[in-house]
């Protein structure tokens, strides 16, 4: 699709004899005359340079005369405490769970889904994400009060490990790398999801039947029901949590290079700024209303 705007941009010249200049003036436009997002940009400028890399055999390099579109500098969307207690409050069963986990311990989505039962420590209260953001691996908080109900649901999960080890089907996906110098281990119960799906289902890859993960479009569509159901009309995502964790963290007096740690932040000024939804930006600004009504309120008193 972007190579064919970008022929029809130049009049449908070949790409082959254009180059660099032609490309930037595309970019150019969709930045100043289309107004697109930024990511929209990026995508083009992907496509672009993958046609001339992988089809034409070209390196493309490009200068400093392209107009690059403007990211917008939002700030997250966080909940209340109270906020957060009334979507969990409408949520169920392994929902619940991961919901919890979500905002409990600063987990994104798809790392909560690929959660394994070996990657979780009861006697340290903690977990361990493996190959996170940026293939990181970290190891975040388990809240304490969290613990028994995650204890109850491996006790689930594991009688239905047992049932599909007798059947034979005991089974679920590894790195290749360990696939190879560990071909067991995909069928030991410390190496199965945490929260698996419903069914064993076949891969799409190597065709092997397997139990995967629950899928994630499952559980945003769970939060997104309670959201609903609680009456919060704030644009509330399975990514929220995540937020709510690092500011409620903050506003507690936690460390920052702490909570830098949890969310696996690799520069404390991606963490930073949650500090301007703790009182310490536009929070920290009395209103001067506040204090005409409340000498308008002690002038009536009197």
């Amino acid at each position: 699709m972007w190579a064919k705007r970008f022929i029809r941009f130049h009049d449908l010249r070949h790409p082959a004899e254009m180059g660099p200049r032609e490309v930037a003036r595309f970019l150019s436009w969709l930045a100043v005359e289309r107004g697109v997002a930024a990511s929209t940009q990026d995508q083009a400028l992907s496509a672009l340079l993958f046609l001339y890399r992988k089809v034409l055999g070209k390196e493309l390099q490009l200068g400093d005369g392209v107009v690059r579109a403007r990211r917008p500098k939002n700030l997250p969307v966080v909940l209340s405490e109270l906020e957060v207690e009334r979507i969990l409050d409408c949520m169920r069963g392994d929902y619940w769970i991961m919901a919890a986990l979500m905002y409990g311990s600063g987990l994104r989505l798809m790392e909560c889904v690929r959660l394994r039962v070996k990657d979780i420590d009861f006697e340290y209260h903690c977990l361990t994400v493996r190959n996170g953001k940026g293939n990181k691996d970290r190891v975040v908080t388990l809240a304490d009060a969290l613990e028994p109900h995650l204890q109850a649901h491996l006790g689930v999960t594991k009688a239905m490990y047992e049932r599909d080890r007798l059947a034979g089907g005991a089974n679920v996906w590894m790195p290749a790398g360990l696939a190879r110098k560990f071909p067991r281990a995909g069928s030991q119960w410390g190496w199965q999801y945490v929260f698996p799906a419903s069914r064993i289902s076949s891969d799409p890859v190597d065709g092997a039947r397997r139990r995967h993960h629950v899928g994630e479009r499952s559980v945003q569509k769970a939060v997104a029901v309670a959201v609903a159901e609680a009456g919060i009309h704030k644009r509330v995502s399975c990514h929220t949590f995540r937020h709510s964790f690092a500011t409620h963290l903050l506003a507690s007096g936690a460390d920052i290079r702490t909570v830098q740690e949890q969310l696996g932040h690799a520069d404390v000024r991606t963490t930073q700024i949650y500090t301007h939804l703790i009182g310490r930006g536009a929070g920290a600004v009395r209103s001067p209303l506040s204090y005409l009504l409340t000498r308008r309120e002690l002038r009536s008193n009197d």
